[in-house]
C-alpha cells in the first residue's frame, strides 16, 4: 500500500445560482440582446445544469488497443488532439519533407485592439521570417497576440497536474475543454502539433515587468506535458490522482516529447530584465532537451534604453545592429537544423542517462 495519500481541501468550489446567473449574463449585456432575453434565460438554465453536473467532456469514445485499458472511455477532443500530434510527429520524422521552423511572436500587443499599433516583436518576427523563408525551409508563424484580439481564441492556464504526479499530466493536455466551466476553444490543441512537427523553434519576445508576457507564459506552462507527460490517460483512468501517484512511485521514465529540436531566443526590452528573461527561456528550452542553435542564436538587447515609449519604433528603425542580430540568429537556426537532420549535432545531445529527471 502506498503511503502517499491524496490531500484534499474542505472548501466548496461550486458557486451559488445567483452568482452563476450574474457571470453568465455578462456576455449578453449589449442592448442587441434585449429582445432575446427569454432565449438567453433558457440557455442559462441549461448551462447551470451542465455546471452542477460537472459535465467536463460530454463526448467520449472507448480507447483502442494502443492503450493499456482499451475499454476506458476517453474524451473525443483529446483523441483528436492526440491524432494531430501523432501526425505532426510523422511529418517531423519524414526526411523527404523540407525542414520546418516554428517562429513565435510572443508580444501581447497588436494594432487590432487597444494599443492601436504593432509591436516591435512583430517587426523583428517579420525580419526573421523573411530570412528563414529565403532558405529551403517551411516557416510557420505563431502570433500569440491573437489571444488578445481574436474572438474565442484562448490559452487556458495549466492546472498543475504534474505537481500531484507526473503521470497525471497527459500528453497532449487533457484538462481542456471543460464544458461545465465554459472553458472551450483552447488554442493549445492547435499549438501542440506546431511544436511537434517543427525542427527548429524561434521565440521573439519583449520583457514585461522582468517577466515573459502573459500570452507566452500561458503557452510555456501548458507545454509542461511535452516534457514527461503521460501519453496514455487510461493508465490513470482519466484524472485519478491516487493511481497517478502509484504509477510515478513505481518508476516513471519522463518521456521527452520535444527532444532534439533546435532553438533560438530573441529578447528585447526598454529598461530592465532582458538577460533574466533570455536566460530563463534558454534554460527552459534546454531543460526540455532542445538544442541551442549557436552562440548567435540567443540575443538580448535594449531598444531605446530608458527612452520614451512613444518613440520606441523610431529607436528600432535606428538600431541596425539588432536587425542584423536577428538575421544572424535566423541563419544559425537554419544551419543547426540542417546539421541536426544530418545527425551532425550528436555531440550537443549525447545519448546519456539523465540522473535527475524532473
Amino acid at each position: 500500500m502506498f503511503e502517499h495519500k491524496v490531500r484534499k481541501s474542505d472548501e466548496e468550489w461550486k458557486i451559488e445560482r445567483q452568482d452563476f446567473s450574474h457571470r453568465f449574463n455578462q456576455s449578453f449585456k449589449d442592448p442587441y440582446f434585449n429582445k432575446h432575453q427569454e432565449k438567453i434565460s433558457e440557455l442559462e438554465e441549461l448551462a447551470w445544469k451542465i455546471y452542477i453536473e460537472s459535465r467536463k467532456s460530454p463526448f467520449k469514445a472507448k480507447a483502442d488497443n494502443e492503450f493499456k485499458d482499451p475499454s476506458f472511455e476517453v474524451s473525443t477532443d483529446w483523441l483528436n488532439a492526440r491524432k494531430a500530434v501523432m501526425e505532426a510527429q510523422n511529418i517531423h520524422n519524414d526526411k523527404t519533407l523540407p525542414s520546418k521552423v516554428l517562429l513565435i511572436c510572443a508580444s501581447d500587443r497588436n494594432d487590432h485592439t487597444c494599443p492601436g499599433e504593432i509591436s516591435k516583436s512583430y517587426r523583428l518576427t517579420k525580419i526573421a521570417e523573411e530570412t528563414l523563408r529565403s532558405k529551403d525551409l517551411e516557416v510557420h508563424v505563431l502570433n500569440l497576440s491573437k489571444i488578445i484580439s481574436e474572438y474565442g481564441k484562448m490559452i487556458y492556464p495549466c492546472k498543475g497536474c504534474v505537481s500531484t504526479a507526473m503521470p497525471l499530466c497527459h500528453w497532449p493536455c487533457s484538462c481542456y475543454p471543460n464544458h461545465a466551466l465554459g472553458q472551450v476553444n483552447d488554442w493549445m490543441n492547435d499549438i501542440y502539433p506546431m511544436w511537434v512537427q517543427a525542427h527548429g523553434i524561434m521565440i521573439i519576445t519583449p520583457v514585461y515587468w522582468h517577466q515573459a508576457p502573459s500570452v507566452l507564459k500561458l503557452m510555456i506552462d501548458r507545454l509542461v506535458c511535452a516534457d514527461g507527460g503521460n501519453p496514455d490517460p487510461t493508465t490513470t483512468q482519466g484524472k485519478d490522482p491516487q493511481l497517478a501517484k502509484e504509477i510515478e512511485l513505481r518508476g516513471w521514465d519522463y518521456p521527452r516529447h520535444l527532444q532534439g529540436r533546435v532553438f533560438s531566443v530573441i529578447v528585447h526590452g526598454d529598461t530592465q530584465g532582458v538577460d533574466d528573461l533570455k536566460n530563463s527561456l534558454t534554460a527552459w528550452l534546454s531543460e526540455m532537451m532542445l538544442i541551442p542553435a549557436s552562440i548567435y542564436s540567443q540575443v538580448g538587447r535594449y531598444i531605446g534604453y530608458y527612452g520614451t515609449y512613444a518613440e520606441s519604433h523610431r529607436e528600432l528603425d535606428k538600431d541596425k545592429a539588432i536587425i542584423n542580430e536577428v538575421r544572424n540568429a535566423s541563419e544559425s537556426l537554419y544551419l543547426a537544423i540542417q546539421a541536426e537532420r544530418e545527425k551532425k549535432l550528436i555531440s550537443q545531445l549525447p545519448q546519456l542517462n539523465d540522473p535527475r529527471p524532473k
